[in-house]
């Protein structure tokens, strides 16, 4: 097959001396980032992505990709000794990771995760290596209006699937929309809400707004929660790694369906953090001793990881051929990608072949890689969290400090990244997403310049939208996630009344 053919010659891309040790250095920078709570995958490759400006694009996206695996590696090792969630997905971890580390099981509970993370990258990696080559080669038939309705099936989708409250991804969408605006309009030259400074005549940098919205932002709050590190020690020796694999080998069922949770949604815009939790309800209903989740079983570490782990490499499937991230982490990459000269889609597989053929060989080795050093490292992760957070928190703004200032080496840069890391503190208190935010800021300006395309195509007629069955299904696909929501709403108002009237 093609694909083979293609993915051979990545591995001949990826494993030239130099992206070898990119690739160490990035799942060693990503299970530091992964452990330390405060930052996370999307925060890390945002704060270290200025580092890369002045390398090969391919060898960039290994090392980069590779913090994203080490940190979906590392967020296990807080979650299962310390009961602190590294990561945002590892919350469903601390379930029962956690009392298995009580109960003495830490090896166990940890070699268990980690081997859920790898089988669940590996399955996902799988999916990509096989399927974007197809999706790229149909997605060569779009034009402006179908390249419209896939990005506003991406924005209804966040409405539709999110967690949180519609009303609140609306509005953090919205905000992601002003923001993209801002600047000068690439069709008619006039200036959009600079308000007189010639600082902001090139826009919001993309960089520096998610470098301030993630590290800045957790990092405030985490300071606010007074965060203390309290827990487990571990080792992990072979006997205990090959007794576990034998026993995990009894819930293949298990890995199964949390594979294909999580590659769901990864490609659709769900995310791990959903993914994780939803396998942990799924693994829990079809237990043979529902009873013992939460108390220290072993199905509880490995669903949510092998989920996370497969939303998370799933994601990067959608921004490859479409150039629609699925994941903020994603959506950090895909800005690197535009920032090194690189436009995501269909054309990148045809054009860079070496560029993304060596990044879907990287996954394959990242993920071993990873496994292999969390394997045998875990003691010195966590010597590393009896640190106090007080002297890591300082180095860790200094770091997004010194980034934000090399991206135009400008003071005024590190003052927009100091006001977006207030605005991602304030979102986070309270509770609204900044994902869909950051989703509309990096994908504002492609889906503003799709529109306008197919508007003057179609001579300002949105009939355009429906012009044909691909397009027509993608829009009405859209707008039914969109109104999704309502009908939840719908019915709890009806549950109310019901209610109502039984008391009356």
């Amino acid at each position: 097959m093609e694909e083979i053919g293609n993915l051979v010659h990545g591995f001949g891309v990826a494993l030239t001396l130099p992206n070898i040790g990119f690739m160490f250095v990035g799942i060693l920078l990503g299970v530091l980032i992964g452990v330390l709570p405060g930052l996370g995958g999307a925060n890390g490759v945002a704060i270290l992505l200025p580092l890369t400006f002045s390398m090969n694009p391919t060898s960039a996206i290994i090392m980069l990709s590779c913090i994203y695996w080490g940190a979906l590696f590392g967020g296990a090792i807080t979650s299962i000794l310390f009961n602190i969630p590294g990561e945002p997905w590892s919350v469903a971890t601390t379930f029962d990771g956690y009392p298995l580390a009580q109960q003495g099981k830490a090896a166990q509970a940890l070699t268990a995760a980690f081997t859920s993370s790898f089988v669940g990258a590996l399955f996902a990696v799988l999916l990509i290596t096989f399927l974007a080559p197809l999706l790229a080669r149909f997605a060569l038939k779009f034009g402006p209006a179908e390249f419209f309705a896939v990005q506003l099936l991406t924005f209804c989708s966040f409405v539709g699937m999110s967690r949180e409250p519609p009303a609140k991804t609306i509005a953090a969408m919205m905000l992601g929309f002003a923001l993209a605006a801002v600047g000068l309009d690439s069709v008619t030259g006039t200036l959009r809400m600079t308000f007189g400074v010639p600082e902001l005549l090139k826009g919001f940098d993309f960089l520096i707004a998610v470098i301030g919205l993630f590290g800045i932002g957790e990092i405030l709050l985490t300071m606010e929660e007074g965060l203390a590190f309290k827990g487990k020690s571990a080792r992990i020796s072979p006997a205990v790694v090959f007794r576990t694999w034998i026993e995990l080998l009894r819930h293949w069922k298990v890995f199964q369906r949390s594979m294909l949770i999580g590659c769901w949604m990864g490609i659709t815009p769900g995310g791990a953090t959903p993914a994780s939790f939803m396998s942990y309800g799924m693994a829990r209903r079809f237990s043979k001793d529902p009873q013992s989740f939460g108390k220290g079983a072993l199905e509880g570490v490995v669903a949510p990881e092998t989920a996370a782990h497969a939303a998370g490499t799933s994601a990067l499937l959608p921004m490859l051929t479409l150039g629609i991230p699925g994941s903020p982490t994603a959506a950090v990459l895909l800005g690197g990608l535009l920032i090194w000269g690189l436009q995501p889609g269909p054309m990148l597989f045809v054009e860079q072949k070496d560029f993304v053929w060596g990044l879907i060989a990287s996954m394959y080795l990242g993920n071993l890689v990873g496994l292999l050093v969390v394997l045998t490292t875990v003691p010195w992760w966590a010597a590393l969290l009896r640190i106090p957070f007080s002297v890591i928190a300082p180095v860790i703004i200094m770091i997004c400090a010194i980034g934000a200032y090399t991206v135009h080496n400008s003071m005024f840069d590190v003052v927009l990244m100091i006001v977006f890391g207030v605005l991602g503190y304030l979102f986070k208190k309270l509770k609204y997403p900044l994902a869909p935010m950051v989703l509309a800021l990096v994908l504002g300006d492609m889906a503003e310049a799709s529109f306008r395309q197919a508007m003057l195509l179609s001579q300002g007629s949105l009939a355009i939208l429906w012009a044909n069955p691909l397009v027509g299904s993608i829009t009405g696909l859209a707008l039914f996630m969109l109104l999704s929501p309502l009908w939840g709403i719908a019915r709890r108002v009806m549950r109310r009344r019901e209610y109502s009237e039984v008391s009356t």
